[in-house]
């Protein structure tokens, strides 16, 4: 006999178990159908872990950096093996917080791989038993695995994707990343923190393809400066293992000249592809993009009506935080409500150190569009904040357009994680410059270049070096 359901969602990472809970508290009957852990690759593999290791490898690298300490600074070691003990107490903690809000919304929890019959039944394999679910509604929340290179796939030993890069027991000597996207960055970040040799291969022309050109050509000189060995338009060809090492050959596209890398890890961050291949029979029915992504209309059904997609299965931006939000727009959907999707205001960062984030439009973006803007930037050289603690190497710049109306920034900061958040209402709100501007900031803090920077945009700015140095040129 089939079990019945108002909703039933496949996936139950930041995306599945987010439209779940939604949909609970909507008063509807759910079923949750996870074939891995709770939380997904985000907390298992992915934003919580690594952001545990930035935390601890960055307090490592600071006690080593500083100048005021006294003793035998260079005898300090980092107890990787205790780390990663700490690391999976964390993330057990997390996962049973999830497993107490399912619970606490009466959420049926299954443990499967599932399969879509049609718009209204769902099939779930477990240790050889097939059960068959009927939901009025469905929500596909089934996430992302690495993307590879048909001459350089993963063996888990010597080529490897972040997922193992997480659990290695040792710190290689060498590493070799692909891809400067937001986990090339951070997991380099991570290693050579920790003493690795750390080489980062670019194909594109900058790091973070896609993002504000002169911000993220800043933010690759400061991690460059930390030790990171970055290098763009790098086309690698071909891969050989020998001896314990892979050896990755190609042609750098600025120069055409050969290169040859080698190390003892290879790290594969060069992207994401969805995992929609197993989606049962109705997926023969979904449309598809290019790349594989499920294609969904502004509020997030898919061509088959009654299923709606979320998260990294529907491309974009894939980012934990817009698979949540996209979790409770489907889940009021599925509800009755009507919702769309905007991703206009929607954020993003990298925590590296400094950390970047950026939100809405790139004034490289705003141009091609036509729109007259305005340009606010203010350098953490004149903030009182980052002159205290040491963290200079930052800036804050602010896009609005002829109207005053903000619709863009991207900062570099300790925090900007943080920081990014004020100007994200106001990208989402259609504040103004004079909105940011004429607010109050908390003196010393590191938002008060924030302020400053949107009182530059109009030759405002009161802590500037020079009146040169209006616009940090």
């Amino acid at each position: 006999m089939e079990k019945k359901y108002d909703m039933a969602i496949i996936g139950a990472g930041p995306g599945g178990y987010v439209a779940a809970i939604r949909g609970a508290q909507l008063g509807e009957r759910v079923v949750l159908i996870e074939r891995d852990k709770l939380g997904g690759t985000c907390m298992n593999w992915g934003c919580i872990p690594t952001k545990y290791l930035l935390h601890q490898t960055k307090i490592y690298k600071e006690l080593k950096d500083n100048k005021n300490i006294e003793g035998p600074v260079k005898v300090l070691k980092c107890n990787w093996k205790k780390v990663q003990e700490e690391k999976s107490r964390i993330i057990d903690r997390f996962v049973k917080g999830i497993e107490f809000l399912l619970r606490k919304n009466k959420i049926e929890v299954i443990k499967g791989t599932a399969s879509v019959k049609n718009n209204h039944q769902v099939a779930v394999y477990a240790e050889g038993n097939e059960t068959f679910l009927e939901a009025d509604k469905i929500i596909l929340a089934t996430g992302s695995k690495p993307a590879d290179l048909p001459f350089l796939m993963p063996d888990g030993k010597e080529i490897i994707t972040s997922r193992e890069a997480l659990e290695l027991e040792s710190i290689p000597q060498r590493m070799l990343i692909v891809g400067a996207g937001a986990i090339g960055l951070e997991m380099g970040t991570i290693f050579q923190r920790l003493g690795s040799e750390v080489s980062i291969l670019e194909i594109m022309p900058t790091i973070l393809p896609g993002y504000d050109k002169e911000i993220v050509t800043r933010l690759e000189r400061y991690l460059k400066g930390q030790g990171l060995k970055i290098y763009t338009q790098m086309k690698i060809e071909k891969s050989l293992n020998r001896g314990g090492k892979v050896f990755l050959k190609g042609t750098c596209l600025k120069n055409k000249i050969p290169f040859e890398f080698e190390a003892e890890k290879v790290l594969l961050a060069k992207g994401r592809r969805p995992n929609s291949e197993d989606l049962g029979e109705v997926g023969s029915r979904f449309s598809f993009d290019k790349n594989g992504f499920v294609k969904v209309n502004s509020q997030l059904e898919t061509v088959v009506p009654g299923v709606y997609a979320v998260g990294d299965i529907i491309g974009g931006n894939l980012l934990a935080h817009k698979a949540s939000h996209e979790g409770i727009i489907a889940a009021e959907n599925a509800s009755g409500l009507k919702k769309a999707t905007r991703y206009d205001a929607l954020p993003m960062a990298v925590f590296t150190e400094p950390e970047f984030a950026s939100v809405g439009m790139t004034e490289q973006g705003a141009l091609e569009k036509g729109i007259n803007l305005q340009v606010g930037k203010f350098s953490l050289q004149a903030n009182s904040r980052a002159l205290a603690i040491g963290k200079v190497e930052g800036i804050v710049k602010i896009i609005a357009n002829e109207k005053d109306r903000i619709i863009g920034a991207h900062i570099i900061a300790p925090n900007a994680s943080e920081l990014i958040a004020e100007l994200t209402l106001a990208v989402n709100k259609g504040m103004s410059l004079s909105d940011i501007s004429s607010s109050i900031h908390i003196h010393p803090t590191l938002s008060e270049a924030v302020m400053e920077a949107a009182m530059n945009a109009k030759n405002k700015a009161i802590h500037v070096l020079n009146w040169q140095d209006r616009q940090d040129k």
